[in-house]
C-alpha cells in the first residue's frame, strides 16, 4: 500500500510540476518585447537613398544602446524561464560527456615533450613541459586558470619558445575583441616580464639568437593586422624598431618561422593574392627580402626544405592548386618548376615535409585524402579511410628528422583519434581516442549519410547527416540543418559529443556543404562568393526542399543554423523562405551587409571586398543590398528566431544583429518568437571558459527543443 501511495504522490507531484511549467510559459507569452527608438538617418550611396532608423545603435558606449541590449536580454530571460531548468539539464549532460582531466598527446621540440592538460573542476587550460622522458618532472608554463582570475573573458594564444628553451613569449587578451598583449617569461627563474607589447595578433616568432623577437601589431581603429616589429630581449617595447608595414588596406600581414628553423617570414595576403618576405632566422639585423612580387589574383604559401622551397600555387589558372620547386636563392615566380601538377577534380590543400618523406593533403570529391610519398621517388601511397563522413588531417608535426606522421582522424558518428603512423612501415599506433563519458554513448545506435541534392542550375550539393538508429525517416522528425558557405572554408562532418543532447532526443542532424565553401574544391568556393553569391543561399534552401522531399523532415520540424556569414545565411534563407523553416539561430550574424562593407573603419571590411565585392562600385553595391538581410526585411511571418551576439565582437559588431532584431520587431507578422541574447563580456567566440561556452549551446539546444515540445 505504501508503495501504491508513493506512486500516486509521484504522478501528483510531476503533475503539478508539468502545471507550473505550463502556466509559466503560458505567463510568458503576455510579456511585451522591447521596442527600440527610431533615429533615421539617411545613407546615400551611387544615387540610391537608404533610411537606417537604428543606425544609432553604433555606439557602445552609449547608454541608450546598453539599455536596449540589456532590455532584450531581460526579455530573453523572461521569455524562456520555463526552459531554465532544462538548460541547467543540458549544460549538466552535455558537461557530463566530457573528460575533466584530461591531455593533450605530447609533441617533442628541441629536447622538451609538450602537453596541455586540464584539471577537473577547472575551465582553463594548463601548459606544461617535461625534458627528455615524459617521466620527467613536470615543468609548468602556464596555468591559465591562474591567470584568468579576476577577469571575464580570458584567452591565452601564440606561445612561442625560444631556440635554447629558456623564454617564452605569449598573448593574453582579457576583452575578447582578439587585441593581445604579449609578454615575454623567463623559464628558468619563472619571472614575467613587465614589458608589455599592446594590440598585437598575439602571435609572435624568436630569430635564432634567443633574443630578437618578431611580432605583428594591429591598427588600433580597424584592428587590421599591418606592421611587423622587432623587440629585442631587455629593451623597452616602445623602442621596438619597425620592419614592415603593409600599407594596401585590402591585405593583412603576419609572421612565422619555417619549419627548417632556417628563416623567418612576413606574409602579407588579401582574400585571392598572396606575398612573402624571407630574413635568415641567424641573422636578425638583416633585410627581408621579397620571396615573390605579388600579383592579383596569385595565392602562394611556402615551405622550405634543404636548400629548396617548395610553393603551393594557384599561379597560371591552377584552380586547385598545385606545387612548385625552386632554390632558395633564386625564389621569384619565374624560376618555379613543377613538382605535383594541377589537377581538374582535386583540390590540393597543403603539404608537410619530412626528412625522406612529404605528405600532401588533397581533397577529392569532398573527402580528405592524405598521399604520402618519399623524396626519391620510389614509394608513395594514400592512407585508407572508409567512410564518407569523416575529417582527417595532419596533427602537430614539428620534427623534420622523423618517419612518424602523427594525424587525427573522426568520423561523425565516431569520437576522433590522434594516429602516429610510421611511414616507413606503414603500421599506425592511436596515441589517443576521445572519451565519451556517462556510459551512454554507443556509436553503433547512430546512422550516417552523405546524400546529394539536386540545386536549382542542376548542381549536386552534398550533405552529410547523422541520426540516431531508431529515430523515424517519415518526415515527422525534427531536423537542424548547418551551414556556412563563405571564405573558402568546408564545414567537415566532425563527431560532437554535445550534438548527442539533439540526436537522443530524435533529433536529425545535417551539414549543408553549399558553394562558398571548399568541399568540392576550389570551384565550388568561387561558384559562392562575388556576384555569386545567391548560390550560397539558393544552394541551402533545395538542400531544405531536398530533406523535406525525402522525408527526413518537414517544414514543421525543420531548423537552420548559422554563425557569422553562416548567419548571414540565416538572415537571407528567411527573407527568400521564411516558411520553409519552423525556427532559426543565427550566432553573431553578419546582416546588415552594404553598410558595413561601405565602412572601411570596422574591422575586416577592406580585406573583404574580394569576397562580397567593394559597394563603392556600383555594380556590387546593387546586388549585395539584394540578398543583405536587414536591407530586405519586410512585413511577412518569419520563423521563430534565436539571435546571439557579444558586446566586444570585433569580426561581426553587435550592432548589425541587434539593429536586424529591432527592424524585424518592427515588421514581422504573426506570434513567433523572436529573442536577441547579448552577452555583455563576450566577443566574437563566445565565452572563453572550456564549460562555460557549453551554457551558450545549452540556450540555443533549449530553444529549438522546447519549440518541439521535448523542452520537459
Amino acid at each position: 500500500m505504501k508503495l501504491i501511495n508513493s506512486r500516486i504522490s509521484i504522478l501528483v507531484l510531476c503533475l503539478i510540476f508539468a502545471t507550473a511549467c505550463k502556466n509559466n510559459k503560458d505567463k510568458s507569452m503576455n510579456i511585451t518585447p522591447p521596442v527600440a527608438p527610431k533615429h533615421p538617418t539617411q545613407l546615400e550611396k551611387h544615387g540610391d537613398v537608404r533610411i537606417d532608423d537604428y543606425y544609432w545603435m553604433n555606439n557602445r558606449e552609449d547608454q541608450q544602446v546598453l539599455d536596449y541590449l540589456n532590455a532584450e536580454n531581460e526579455y530573453f530571460q523572461k521569455m524562456t524561464a520555463h526552459t531554465q531548468k532544462f538548460q541547467d539539464e543540458l549544460f549538466k549532460e552535455m558537461k557530463g560527456r566530457i573528460k575533466e582531466d584530461d591531455s593533450s598527446v605530447p609533441y617533442k621540440l628541441d629536447g622538451y615533450w609538450y602537453i596541455t592538460r586540464y584539471e577537473e573542476g577547472k575551465e582553463y587550460p594548463i601548459y606544461s613541459r617535461k625534458k627528455e622522458s615524459l617521466e620527467a618532472e613536470e615543468e609548468l608554463l602556464f596555468d591559465c586558470n591562474e591567470m584568468a582570475k579576476n577577469h571575464e573573458f580570458f584567452n591565452l594564444r601564440g606561445v612561442s619558445i625560444s631556440p635554447d628553451n629558456t623564454m617564452a613569449a605569449f598573448g593574453t587578451d582579457t576583452i575578447s575583441r582578439r587585441q593581445y598583449n604579449i609578454q615575454i617569461k623567463n623559464l628558468e627563474s619563472g619571472e614575467i616580464y613587465p614589458d608589455i607589447i599592446e594590440n598585437t595578433t598575439g602571435s609572435s616568432v624568436w630569430t635564432n639568437d634567443n633574443k630578437t623577437l618578431f611580432y605583428t601589431k594591429k591598427d588600433p581603429v580597424t584592428l587590421r593586422s599591418d606592421k611587423i616589429f622587432k623587440h629585442v630581449l631587455g629593451s623597452s617595447s616602445g623602442e621596438d624598431e619597425l620592419v614592415f608595414h603593409e600599407k594596401d588596406s585590402t591585405y593583412n600581414t603576419f609572421v612565422y618561422k619555417t619549419k627548417s628553423r632556417k628563416y623567418i617570414v612576413i606574409g602579407s595576403g588579401s582574400t585571392l593574392t598572396s606575398e612573402y618576405r624571407i630574413l635568415n632566422a641567424d641573422n636578425p639585423e638583416g633585410e627581408f627580402k621579397i620571396f615573390s612580387p605579388r600579383e592579383k589574383g596569385v595565392e602562394y604559401s611556402i615551405s622550405h626544405f634543404e636548400g629548396d622551397f617548395y610553393v603551393l600555387t594557384n599561379k597560371d589558372g591552377a584552380t586547385n592548386f598545385k606545387l612548385m620547386k625552386t632554390n632558395e636563392n633564386d625564389t621569384s615566380s619565374e624560376h618555379w618548376k613543377e613538382f605535383i601538377p594541377h589537377q581538374e577534380d582535386v583540390l590540393l590543400e597543403d603539404v608537410e615535409i619530412f626528412r625522406d618523406y612529404y605528405v600532401v593533403t588533397e581533397r577529392n570529391n569532398g573527402l580528405n585524402q592524405m598521399k604520402i610519398a618519399k623524396w626519391d621517388g620510389s614509394d608513395s601511397y594514400y592512407l585508407p579511410f572508409d567512410s564518407e563522413t569523416y575529417v582527417a588531417g595532419p596533427s602537430v608535426n614539428l620534427d623534420f628528422d622523423t618517419n612518424v606522421l602523427r594525424y587525427y582522424y573522426n568520423e561523425m558518428g565516431e569520437p576522433y583519434a590522434i594516429i602516429d603512423f610510421d611511414m616507413e612501415t606503414q603500421t599506425k599506433t592511436v596515441m589517443k581516442q576521445q572519451e565519451v563519458l556517462g556510459g551512454k554513448f554507443d556509436k553503433d545506435n547512430y546512422k550516417t549519410e552523405r546524400l546529394w541534392a539536386t540545386a536549382r542550375d542542376g548542381k549536386k550539393v552534398p550533405i552529410s547527416i547523422i541520426y540516431h538508429k531508431d529515430t523515424p525517416l517519415d518526415g515527422t522528425s525534427p531536423l537542424l540543418q548547418y551551414g556556412y558557405g563563405s571564405y573558402g572554408a568546408t564545414i567537415d562532418p566532425y563527431f560532437s559529443s554535445i550534438r548527442l543532447s539533439l540526436l537522443d532526443r530524435g533529433f536529425i542532424y545535417a551539414i549543408a556543404h553549399i558553394r562558398g565553401g571548399e568541399y568540392l574544391g576550389r570551384p565550388w568556393y568561387e561558384d559562392g562568393k562575388l556576384l555569386h553569391k545567391k548560390n550560397t543561399f539558393t544552394d541551402f534552401i533545395d538542400v531544405s526542399k531536398f530533406l523535406i522531399d525525402q522525408k527526413y523532415t518537414s517544414s514543421e520540424h525543420l531548423y537552420a543554423m548559422g554563425g557569422s556569414a553562416g548567419g548571414l545565411l540565416m538572415g537571407a534563407i528567411i527573407n527568400m523562405e521564411p516558411e520553409l523553416y519552423h525556427g532559426v539561430i543565427a550566432s553573431v550574424p553578419f546582416v546588415d551587409v552594404v553598410t558595413t562593407m561601405l565602412d572601411d573603419t570596422i574591422p575586416l571590411t577592406t580585406g573583404e571586398y574580394d569576397e562580397w565585392g567593394n559597394p563603392n562600385e556600383k555594380e556590387y553595391y546593387d546586388y549585395i543590398k539584394s540578398y543583405s538581410p536587414y536591407d530586405n526585411v519586410e512585413a511577412k511571418n518569419y520563423p521563430h528566431l534565436y539571435v546571439s551576439t557579444g558586446l566586444h565582437d570585433s569580426q561581426v559588431q553587435y550592432w548589425e544583429p541587434a539593429k536586424w532584431v529591432a527592424k524585424l520587431r518592427e515588421y514581422k507578422a504573426g506570434d513567433n518568437l523572436l529573442f536577441l541574447d547579448t552577452n555583455m563580456d563576450a566577443g566574437h567566440g563566445g565565452a572563453s571558459g572550456r564549460f562555460e561556452a557549453l551554457k551558450e549551446t545549452a540556450k540555443e539546444y533549449a530553444f529549438i527543443l522546447d519549440l518541439e515540445g521535448k523542452a520537459l
